[in-house]
């Protein structure tokens, strides 16, 4: 039987689903959000694109039952230094077994996120490794039940099957915790990232606890931020600083965060940590270089990233060798100079 045209196939699922030919189309050609279409409607369009193995490239179509020796890679913001590190090591593990890495940059946008999975299908890569937005995770999951390899790395759904690895979170912000009030600080600050993502869920929850089990009541007016950039630890903190009572101490969970949060601080002409102490979820490179070296939280990105790709190709190579498929890896507690102890102030 000759396959369906892509004009066909538009056709089709329009009709299928109730839909124009138009929305289908815009949709599967990565210009939903251009076109402004919501991303509950490209989300149901690529779901059943998938479900019915149906891919507008023609010669993704032809090389369906090869392989090509590509991996998708989907990171939230390869300007954040994180995931920057992250794809470079993915990249150099993925280069040792002969393959080549297609990178996309969802920029914090789940519409972007959804096309860039659906375009990185249509492109017939052998598995997709993905640090998703983090709040859902439906349409990974709709293509993983249909026979796509597929690995979550860093940012993961915790109650969902597919295979994912990232950092003992909860533990590490417990810790971090611990550490500033072992050092007499009361009032603490959390700066957090996109909520409902499992990863701050587990590191705010890490906040949370070490307060509770030092008999300190945890104050959600403290618990600021939705994103994890640069600016909004920067907005959160010159907010933080007006506080009266002004925190002692802020836990930024993650690096961008904190160099906001730092910025911030200088601006008010306020001294880490003479007038305030910071400890950053994440390790940035120079952050041990700085005028006042900052504490922070190391994630094993090299490891990371090697095992993700492991992972992945063990699917592809339909191994099944890892039984274990949820991996947590520890993290380091780097403590520096920007914790002051207040404990007899």
């Amino acid at each position: 039987m000759e396959p369906l045209s892509s004009q066909n196939t538009i056709k089709y699922l329009a009709e299928h689903m109730g839909l124009s030919a138009t929305t289908v189309s815009r949709v599967l050609s990565g210009q939903a959000k251009r076109y402004r279409i919501g991303s509950k409607t490209a989300k149901a369009v690529i779901s059943e694109a998938a479900r019915l193995d149906i891919t507008p490239n023609k010669t993704a179509r032809n090389l369906r039952l090869q392989k090509t020796n590509t991996l998708g890679l989907i990171v939230p913001n390869i300007a954040n230094p994180f995931f920057g590190t992250l794809a470079r090591h993915i990249e150099s593990e993925a280069r040792k077994s002969n393959y080549s890495i297609l990178l996309c940059d969802s920029g914090e946008s789940e519409m972007v996120e959804v096309e860039s999975l659906w375009l990185l299908n249509s492109n017939n890569v052998d598995g997709i490794i993905v640090s998703p937005l983090g709040q859902t995770g439906s349409h990974f999951l709709e293509l993983y039940k249909h026979g796509k390899p597929i690995v979550i790395v860093d940012r993961y759904f915790p109650d969902m099957d597919i295979p994912y690895v990232t950092s003992d979170n909860y533990r590490a912000a417990f810790e971090a915790t611990e550490y500033l009030i072992f050092n007499g600080h009361r009032i603490i600050a959390c700066i957090q990232g996109l909520p409902g993502c499992g990863l701050t869920t587990d590191r705010v929850r890490g906040y949370k606890e070490a307060l509770q089990k030092h008999g300190l009541s945890v104050n959600t007016d403290f618990i600021v931020g939705d994103q994890y950039d640069q600016q909004r630890g920067y907005i959160e903190t010159k907010l933080l600083l007006k506080r009266n009572p002004r925190p002692t101490a802020i836990f930024s969970l993650g690096s961008s965060m904190a160099f906001g949060a730092m910025s911030a601080i200088l601006e008010e002409h306020l001294r880490v940590p003479d007038d305030i102490s910071l400890i950053s979820f994440d390790e940035l490179q120079y952050f041990a270089y700085l005028s006042t070296p900052l504490t922070a939280i190391a994630q094993q990105n090299a490891v990371m990233g090697e095992i993700a790709v492991k992972m992945l190709l063990d699917q592809i190579e339909s191994k099944d060798t890892f039984r274990d498929r949820h991996i947590m890896l520890p993290t380091k507690f780097n403590i520096r100079q920007s914790v002051k102890n207040i404990s007899d102030s």
